[in-house]
């Protein structure tokens, strides 16, 4: 091997990266101790940036496309190297590919309930779940505020920091929604886009942002799910003497299913007509027991002669008008006049005393 082989093979011609995984977000290239030929070609393919940085300071910034590297396209690394116009010596510097693609179908969860007042049912804890995706908006930042000097960084280096700030901003989306628990499923796009918003602005100053943000469900307390089913329940049967009529007919056919007779037809039969006399007493039970029976009022023991007023045993007076009776002269059960000495009434033949 000649010299001027080794010396090439001491630089750096070409610089690229392909991603073999699907969860790195930042790759530092790996010089191997060479430095990089003034003139190298340098790819940076579609959805990263390639980041030089001098010194543990960061330079200049290649978008997607092919470049040869030169002093006139590293305008800051050249500033901050001093170089002359025309310099084409090696030169050494850290290069930094970061992706910017969405990293799709990533979960959270709420890890404890989140409180909240409902109208109708007062304080209920919720819980919920479901997927995110995201992007690096800003690689600079990125590269300031999480990275430091890894030689990878994942997304799970700064997932569980984007799902504290998801379930921090959702809670405070449905306290400041104010929807009630039961319309919530129903609102579930409004409450996302609503809490995506409040994200990204939390999670700007990393450099990252939220492509797509979706809640899959919000889970009620056992308590109230089971007050939904007894209303639900309530709708599903209407009219009661419908449903009455149905749960007979329902009898009666499992009656008849299981004697498979019709002497089992018969007994379905009996226990329909059963329910809905047992169905019907109770119906007309509860509308009777606010009526309750009037005291029984004495019957009279006759009229009285002057206004025809019903005049009780024993009365010397009518309580009507005031008229003076004599008891002797009237018949106690019909009221008709009596001849004195009469032992039986000539209109009703009661015995007289």
């Amino acid at each position: 091997m000649g010299i001027f082989d080794f010396v090439k093979g001491q630089l750096i011609d070409v610089i690229e990266w392909t991603d073999p995984t699907s969860d790195t977000i930042v790759h530092k290239y790996d010089m191997n101790g060479k430095e990089i030929m003034m003139g190298a070609q340098l790819t940076v393919r579609e959805s990263q940036v390639a980041i030089f940085v001098n010194e543990g300071q960061l330079a200049d910034i290649f978008r997607p496309g092919r470049y040869e590297l030169q002093t006139s396209n590293m305008p800051i690394l050249t500033a901050l190297k001093s170089w002359k116009y025309g310099f084409n010596s090696p030169f050494k510097a850290d290069v930094y590919f970061v992706s910017t693609k969405q990293f799709l179908d990533r979960k959270w969860g709420t890890a404890n309930p989140v409180m909240m007042r409902d109208s109708e049912f007062g304080i209920i804890r919720l819980r919920g779940f479901g997927s995110f995706s995201f992007r690096v908006t800003d690689p600079e930042s990125l590269l300031k505020e999480c990275f430091g000097t890894n030689s990878t960084y994942k997304v799970s280096d700064i997932e569980d920091q984007i799902k504290r700030q998801t379930v921090s901003c959702l809670s405070d989306a449905i306290a400041e929604s104010k929807i009630p628990a039961l319309d919530l499923a129903a609102n579930y796009d409004e409450l996302a886009h609503f809490a995506m918003q409040a994200i990204n602005q939390k999670i700007a100053g990393l450099g990252v942002q939220l492509a797509t943000f979706v809640i899959e469900n919000i889970s009620l307390p056992e308590e109230v799910e089971k007050a939904m089913d007894r209303r639900t329940s309530m709708g599903v049967v209407g009219d009661l003497n419908k449903y009455t009529q149905y749960q007979a007919a329902e009898a009666m056919r499992e009656s008849a299913n299981q004697q498979g007779s019709v002497a089992g037809m018969g007994v379905g039969i009996g226990a329909g007509v059963a329910m809905g006399q047992m169905f019907t007493q109770a119906m007309n039970n509860n509308q009777a027991a606010p009526q309750q029976a009037a005291p029984a009022q004495p019957a009279p023991a006759g009229f009285c002669p002057s206004c025809g007023n019903p005049i009780t045993a024993g009365a010397k007076f009518c309580s009507n008008c005031g008229e003076k009776l004599q008891t002797a002269s009237v018949c106690p059960k019909c009221g008709e006049p009596i001849t004195p000495g009469a032992k039986f009434c000539m209109n009703c033949g009661e015995k007289l005393q």
